[in-house]
């Protein structure tokens, strides 16, 4: 990439909304990390592939939209900043299915890297964390999907891509906290962030899907098959336009314009001794990042739009958890019905009967539960940010 143009670049920086950002600790805890074994990773069958960039544009382009955290095994690994409350890889923009499959456009003005190239790691302390990486894909991401939700995943950075084989075995079971999930009915549309169900209901989620990779190679580029379309059509009573992925100009925010989506995807080289100009060692950012988020939120709202904005947020998740358990309920109503009217016999039909009461029991005491955790986190929430308010008063 031409230095004048990172230049230029590097003078815009990205401000999203966003209230407070509180790292959630999952039950089951961080993933242990794994080395890859890079003998049989994707990335080295493109090793002598011609490139325009290599990690030290990608070093310097995102740093003024993140921090960069040594973080070992990994590496140097980007942390974002100036993101939603709550924020997750993969929401803040839109699914779309073009001939390399089911491809992310991201609303994010530095998107097309960390969406499209490597992997994305959780870390209980730092959150959410992007490690580089030198191969394009139109999502690194693995999905879940039923009757009535759908999911991704983001592929951790110790997960294998093997070319002709797929994703290799996991290190580790995709933690229940990993996964996104939408309401089907909302998967076309173009602002998904506004539809992404609290976390809270991912575990009863997870047991109400599939999971399936889909991930493929063809012509030396990684295809995302994901969601089957049909299912998709289904689930949004909705065609599936199709487009073509076209390369973009310049770096940027991803755009779609009539049949086309527009992505800046340059061939990047890894470069093994490249780091940061500027970085933290994983203990120091452990204590400082959640000061630098808390810093950039009080920038921009004053202490009454900051309660006020963590309080509207609170309220769309809670109506958002409620509106999709009350679509479990229907839905396993639905089912029993359908079932009892294809019985043989009325023996039959009591047994559904009963079969479905159990069911619906244990459905209750799930949502009972998923009530009671996320009340819990908008409790602390609200103690995070009233702590924040009074020390900045203090200061003043």
């Amino acid at each position: 990439m031409k230095k004048n143009v990172l230049v230029v670049l590097l003078g815009f920086l990205f401000l999203s909304s966003c209230i407070i950002y509180v790292p959630y600790e999952g039950e089951e805890g961080t993933p242990p990390p794994r080395t890859p074994r890079e003998e049989r990773t994707y990335e080295r069958d493109y090793e002598d592939y011609p490139s325009d960039m290599d990690y030290n544009d990608f070093y310097e382009y995102l740093s003024p939209y993140g921090v960069w955290v040594h973080n070992a095994p990994y590496g140097y690994v980007w942390i974002p900043r100036q993101v939603g409350h709550q924020w997750r890889p993969y929401t803040y923009g839109r699914w779309v299915w073009t001939n390399y499959g089911w491809t992310w456009v991201s609303n994010h003005e530095w998107g097309w890297v960390p969406f499209h190239y490597g992997r994305w790691g959780w870390d209980n302390r730092l959150g959410w964390f992007w490690v580089p990486g030198s191969i394009w894909a139109p999502a690194w991401v693995s999905w879940r999907w039923g009757n009535l939700y759908v999911g991704w995943c983001p592929l951790p950075p110790d997960v294998e891509f093997v070319a002709g084989v797929g994703i290799g075995s996991l290190p580790y079971d995709f933690p229940d906290y990993y996964w996104t999930f939408i309401e089907g009915r909302s998967f076309q549309y173009d602002y998904l962030d506004r539809y992404v169900l609290p976390y809270e209901r991912n575990r009863t989620i997870v047991r109400m899907t599939i999971h399936k990779a889909n991930l493929s190679v063809r012509n030396r580029q990684l295809i995302n098959q994901g969601i089957d379309v049909e299912q998709v059509s289904r689930l949004t009573r909705s065609e599936v336009s199709r487009y073509e992925v076209e390369e973009g100009q310049r770096p940027g925010q991803s755009r779609i314009r009539g049949n086309a989506v527009q992505i800046f995807r340059p061939a990047v080289k890894k470069n093994e001794v490249a780091k940061p100009k500027v970085f933290m060692e994983k203990e120091e950012a452990e204590e400082k990042i959640p000061e630098i988020r808390a810093d950039d939120l009080e920038q921009r709202l004053t202490p009454t739009e900051r309660e006020q904005r963590l309080k509207g947020d609170q309220e769309k998740e809670m109506r958002l958890l409620e509106q999709s358990q009350q679509r479990d309920e229907v839905e396993l109503r639905k089912k029993t019905d359908d079932e009892q009217k294809l019985a043989g016999s009325s023996t039959e039909r009591e047994k559904i009967r009963k079969e479905s009461e159990v069911k619906a029991s244990e459905l209750k005491k799930d949502h009972a539960e998923e009530k009671v955790k996320i009340t819990e986190r908008h409790q602390e929430e609200e103690k995070v940010v009233k702590s924040r308010i009074k020390k900045k008063e203090k200061k003043d």
